[in-house]
């Protein structure tokens, strides 16, 4: 539901008016102080929580855990000189999920009262006895400490505080930069926001409060030709969406970078037109991301990889796991893929994930070697015997992410990043490295097959590589791929300080679907003998 601010407020302040406990919002003044002295939440929240999980216990619940979440997020676009919309959207409720008789149930409401939160979890309870009929196998959860604490993102400036005639005037500002470019014809922007503040516990004893936000800002630029016969387009999308508040956007420099982007899509249309064959690629962060995100974090969700997960693209290549741990050569030795939800700024930042685990850094691929997979409490347990063979706790990874309050959580990506390599290596020092080969900036279109081996992608510019220098722009680029014969052919990687994180806001996964937002860090890298197919139009 969208609504303004204001009547938001009206509609919270009448629900707690029919309450002995009411809701108040997570900014009250009031709030609980912990034995260690900190402030954790809202004492009405915590109440409600408490209501919650006695009534899924009461009910026959060996375990259970409530969300509450208040989300706010905020859209801007704009065209030429003029804005085309802004929306502002505010949503609040709960949601609670029950173990019972071995097998989940799920239920949510956006009405906080005692009466309705303990018969949601008596729903909650009830669903979970009546799957159990239909369970293959009861579920059991990997152990988890409980945990007591509050965390935020890291920002400075707090989106929400900005007056959108400021997101508004700069906007315009830029695509003004960029229309003064001779050729560019058509320029959009935009910046979204979001603000979770979302209050978890469990009947295991954790209780966490988290306040999370992400900012993007977007440009995308559309030059056409003198005589209208072509145009080419260039996306802002080596500006990243991050973990940050506003303050990332005034450091993003859209102004400046408005005038870069318009020239880029004006030399797109005089471009070389690339010859198909086999190239090295030179692929930098802004573009590699994706290729991680498709091939690399999208195949070791586990839930794919064990079969039960089918929507969006498929299951996985790598699979079953009894065959593929430690055995399954994924990549060159030079491959090694992290998976964690800590990096500053990153999308997938948290505290805690939405089952109260406090995340790990965990090798999903180390020298090349599949070496474990993105997990749940659930999940972790389908893997005991790897952990136990490997000298390693079992616990899960903290992958577990529900979109809203209305939606039950289930596995979703964590970061999961290519490490950079021992060497203080840059992207000139590779492309000086390569002979005869293509550099690619920036995303573009992709197709992948069902099973995440087979694959194509594009890119936003593309630039030729003859004798280690760039020779010229191309055009109509694409390459093609099988995924471990793609990554086995990784030879060069960048160091440290070329390390980028690129990510997406809206990856989709499920059915009902949801989407979560994640980041992928990466340096860029070499892949050699690649094979490029021309996407130019016919005449």
């Amino acid at each position: 539901m969208t609504h303004s601010r204001r009547d938001f407020i009206k509609t919270v302040s009448a629900v707690a008016a029919t309450s002995a406990i009411g809701t108040r919002g997570l900014g009250t003044v009031d709030r609980l102080i912990s034995s260690t002295g900190s402030s954790i939440g809202d004492p009405t929240y915590r109440e409600l929580t408490q209501v919650a999980l006695d009534a899924a216990r009461a009910a026959g619940a060996t375990y259970a855990d409530i969300r509450i979440s208040a989300r706010r997020s905020q859209r801007i676009s704009t065209r030429e000189n003029r804005l085309q919309g802004a929306d502002d959207s505010d949503t609040l409720g709960f949601g609670v999920r029950a173990l019972s008789n071995g097998a989940w149930g799920f239920a949510a409401s956006n009405i906080l009262t005692k009466d309705v939160v303990a018969q949601i979890a008596r729903d909650a309870v009830a669903i979970a006895k009546a799957n159990s009929a239909v369970q293959l196998r009861p579920i059991v959860l990997a152990p988890a400490p409980a945990a007591t604490g509050e965390w935020k993102s890291p920002i400075k400036i707090d989106p929400f505080d900005v007056p959108i005639t400021d997101k508004v005037a700069l906007l315009l500002e830029a695509n003004a930069a960029a229309l003064k470019v001779q050729g560019a014809k058509f320029v959009t922007s935009n910046m979204f926001f979001l603000r979770e503040e979302k209050t978890l516990a469990t009947s295991d004893g954790t209780f966490v409060v988290q306040t999370i936000y992400r900012a993007q800002p977007s440009m995308n630029v559309t030059a056409v030709s003198a005589d209208f016969a072509d145009f080419q387009s260039r996306q802002s999308n080596d500006v990243a969406p991050m973990g940050l508040g506003y303050e990332y956007v005034t450091g993003a420099n859209m102004v400046e970078n408005a005038t870069r982007w318009a020239n880029e899509a004006v030399q797109k249309l005089s471009a070389k037109s690339v010859d198909v064959g086999r190239y090295d690629l030179v692929l930098h962060p802004s573009h590699l991301w994706l290729t991680i995100h498709e091939s690399v974090a999208h195949p070791t969700e586990l839930d794919r990889a064990e079969g039960f997960e089918a929507n969006y693209a498929g299951t996985s290549f790598v699979s079953p796991p009894e065959k593929m741990l430690g055995k399954l050569k994924f990549g060159s030795p030079l491959m090694n893929i992290r998976g964690d939800r800590t990096q500053h700024g990153s999308l997938s930042a948290i505290g805690w994930d939405d089952e109260g685990v406090k995340p790990d850094d965990f090798m999903i691929i180390k020298n090349g070697i599949l070496q474990d997979y993105q997990t749940t409490r659930e999940q972790a347990m389908q893997l005991d015997w790897w952990y136990k063979s490997q000298g390693k706790p079992t616990r899960s990874h903290g992958c577990s992410y529900g979109q809203s309050w209305q939606d039950v959580q289930f596995q979703r990506m964590p970061n999961v990043s290519l490490l950079p390599g021992d060497k203080d290596i840059s992207y000139n020092d590779i492309i000086a490295a390569t002979d005869r080969g293509i550099a690619i900036i920036g995303d573009g279109s992709f197709s992948i097959d069902q099973q995440r081996y087979n694959a194509q992608f594009g890119g936003q510019v593309f630039y030729e590589i003859k004798g280690g220098k760039i020779v010229g722009m191309l055009k109509d680029v694409a390459y093609q791929m099988r995924t471990p014969d793609f990554w086995g052919s990784l030879d060069m990687i960048g160091g440290q300080k070329s390390y980028e994180l690129g990510g997406a806001f809206s990856d989709g996964k499920g059915q009902p679907s949801q989407s979560n937002a994640i980041s992928h860090g990466c340096v860029p890298s070499r892949f050699r003998n690649i094979n490029v197919i021309n996407t130019g139009r016919k005449a």
